[in-house]
């Protein structure tokens, strides 16, 4: 397992995370508190929950292992996320003082703990002045109640915006983005990416082998098996990858990563996982799991290094998509400059 940096801070996280959207869900209580101990075991300390998950359950199981394993307890750094809708009211959700004042408080009480080391805002507010966010996260910092935060779904703009704003009301500064990011899903490169790396924001990305796409669950002209998250019918969770013009580049890719992966002896969803790991800005990536035997072989990825071929194979195919302006070449030569000069 390698140790980064979280984001500009001077916490320090696995650069794998162990995220437990399943616990309460496709994952029962017992096995989530094994995967979590087999997760720590392996010299992971990055448990990522939200309080939506599960309604809540999902933070409490974690709540209760921390709890019962408290050597343990004390080596995790713990992040949990609030935004969207835990009850029907018009305070219920967002990122208002008053729905994070309740969210923030019912989020420690389900974990059993004082101190949350980063508080994550789900999804951007569009109702909510970024400046009344980050005053309540500011406040919350100096309370003692979180130690950091970050946010998760951002767009580019968001996310500069909210730093600068930060910046300019003397604010402790986010210092992560949990976007979605893998072979299949690149176009953060384009704005997202050199935003974080310009504000020095860590990347935790969630999704990282596109809801079992580039775990090898599905080949070309054969009948998808399993659970997704994406669906049993491949069609249309392909849909989630762009229109059908789209669909043999995910394929190709895909085609790729069984192609690097056979040539490593490793599982395509090592590949995958060891591929995103090493993309720049990175610094954890979000890893799930319904069973232990699914952890220990995303886990085995921690050691995959991937040689310059394999990765140029990647990721000249998976390449992300642009026009020709914004991104196209004539318009990327107007953003740089030669140093010589020369028209």
């Amino acid at each position: 397992m390698q140790y980064r940096k979280l984001g500009s801070s001077g916490a320090v996280v696995s650069h794998l995370a162990l995220g437990a959207m399943t616990f309460g869900d496709e994952a029962d209580e017992e096995t989530s508190r094994k995967l979590m101990s087999d997760y720590v075991a392996a010299g992971g300390n990055f448990i990522d929950t939200a309080d939506v998950y599960s309604e809540g359950l999902s933070e409490e199981i974690v709540g209760r292992w921390l709890a019962d394993h408290s050597a343990d307890a004390d080596k995790v750094i713990l992040t949990t996320k609030a935004r969207f809708p835990m009850g029907d009211g018009p305070n219920d959700l967002g990122l208002s003082r008053v729905h994070l004042h309740k969210a923030l408080n019912a989020s420690l009480k389900r974990l059993g703990v004082e101190f949350i080391d980063l508080y994550q805002m789900h999804a951007w507010d569009a109702l909510t002045p970024i400046e009344e966010t980050l005053r309540f996260l500011d406040d919350a910092v100096s309370a003692g109640k979180i130690g950091h935060y970050g946010f998760s779904n951002f767009l580019g703009w968001q996310l500069t915006k909210a730093v600068h704003v930060a910046r300019a009301a003397g604010f402790c500064a986010p210092v992560t983005l949990q976007p979605q990011y893998n072979l299949l899903v690149r176009d953060i490169e384009f704005e997202i990416v050199p935003a974080a790396l310009d504000a020095g924001i860590g990347l935790l990305p969630w999704s990282p082998l596109g809801g079992g796409w580039l775990s090898g669950k599905y080949r070309r002209d054969e009948p998808p098996s399993g659970a997704t998250r994406l669906g049993e019918d491949p069609d249309r969770g392909m849909e989630a990858y762009g229109p059908r013009a789209a669909q043999e580049r995910t394929w190709a890719i895909i085609d790729a990563v069984a192609r690097v992966a056979e040539r490593n002896g490793r599982p395509m969803a090592q590949v995958a996982l060891a591929w995103l790991a090493e993309r720049p800005a990175v610094t954890s990536v979000l890893i799930g799991a319904r069973n232990q035997t699914q952890l220990a072989d995303n886990l085995a990825a921690a050691d995959l290094k991937l040689s310059p071929e394999d990765l140029d194979l990647l990721n000249t195919v998976s390449a992300p998509q642009h026009n020709v302006y914004p991104y196209g070449d004539q318009a990327d030569q107007q953003r740089h400059r030669n140093i010589a000069g020369g028209r």
